[in-house]
């Protein structure tokens, strides 16, 4: 199992997690009680319940680099292209806009 924590304007906002049921994204309690709180994406609303998918979420996904940034993340960390989960967590700590990956 592996998770990320999704940080939303430098907040918490909640945890994604890959386990052999696929991939799982629940918002932090603490993240929803606030006034400011946005949800990470359209596809992914504000709310309470977890949000499950057999792919990694397409929102995610489009967070990874692609073309010449994905080989070198390819050749300096020696991550399969086709793991995905393993390019968000290694790659996107530091995107572009307010979304960032942290590895737990």
């Amino acid at each position: 199992m592996r998770q990320g924590e999704i940080w939303v304007n430098n907040q918490l906002a909640g945890v994604l997690t890959e386990d052999d049921n696929g991939y799982h994204f629940k918002y932090q309690e603490v993240y929803l009680e606030q006034d400011n709180a946005i949800s990470v994406s359209l596809t992914l609303p504000l709310q309470k319940e977890s949000f499950h998918s057999e792919n990694l979420f397409p929102f995610f996904d489009g967070l990874i680099p692609e073309g010449w940034l994905l080989d070198i993340a390819h050749k300096n960390w020696k991550i399969n292209p086709r793991d995905r989960m393993g390019l968000l967590l290694t790659t996107c700590r530091d995107c572009i806009g307010n979304i960032s990956v942290r590895s737990i």
